[in-house]
């Protein structure tokens, strides 16, 4: 299954209108940074930290290009814990809104949204190439698609956007905490022995433990997790 998107300015406000009027968070994309800032401020509390509640069948990734002036994403669904794929759509938007540390989910989260959407069927869980809570307000990207949605959500990310940690141990599952201000705010993971680690974090709905036991399983092979490899496969399709 296929689909394909072009927006222009026009239609990008018309899609965010679509957004608030089918998600359960509503908000405005077109902020400032002090205005984002402050609303990841505040969505940061809505973030559902617990243990998940029923069995997961399906996971899904996201992962989002730039290619010039336009931002696409792609999106894939697997079967968990088979990892064949069921599903997969893309979305593209022009770049509206600035790259900024911190900020990348009002870069990337309205183009992400609009290919989850194609995708036809909400996954039982979601890993995003990104950051969860392993961020300065507790806000990243797997956060924010997570409450948007509202399922379960992941962010496993290539490298540490904030906290400190040690050195995990060089074999398949070794792990040690992410640290910051005190607060456990993620999990440096290894997947594959001998390879750099992943940071993993809660995004929405689910344990830390329970993030790291699907990214493992998500990862038979490689460093990164099957659904973002298949993600970003399509999104950097020109």
């Amino acid at each position: 299954m296929w689909f394909r998107s072009q927006f222009n300015n026009g239609q990008l406000s018309h899609y965010n209108y679509y957004l608030m009027k089918t998600l359960p968070i509503q908000h405005e994309w077109n902020l400032t940074p002090r205005e984002a800032r402050a609303l990841q401020s505040r969505l940061a509390a809505g973030v559902i930290r617990k243990s998940l509640r029923r069995r997961i069948r399906t996971v899904a990734g996201v992962d989002v290009h730039i290619h010039g002036h336009v931002v696409r994403a792609g999106a894939v669904v697997l079967d968990f814990p088979g990892l064949n794929t069921i599903c997969q759509a893309t979305a593209e938007f022009p770049v509206n809104f600035p790259y900024i540390p911190g900020l990348l989910s009002f870069r990337e989260a309205p183009v992400a949204l609009a290919a989850i959407q194609r995708l036809g069927t909400l996954p039982d869980a979601l890993i995003v190439d990104g950051q969860g809570i392993a961020h300065p307000r507790r806000f990243g990207l797997a956060c924010h698609l997570g409450l948007i949605l509202d399922i379960p959500a992941i962010g496993c990310a290539k490298s540490r956007l904030c906290g400190r940690h040690g050195t995990p141990a060089v074999t398949r599952g070794s792990r040690v905490p992410l640290i910051d201000t005190n607060e456990i705010i993620g999990t440096v993971l290894r997947t594959r022995t001998g390879v750099r680690p992943v940071y993993v974090s809660i995004g929405h709905r689910v344990s830390l433990n329970d993030a790291v036991d699907i990214v493992l399983a998500c990862t038979p092979v490689y460093r990164l997790p099957k659904t973002t490899r298949l993600a970003h496969r399509l999104a950097g399709k020109q």
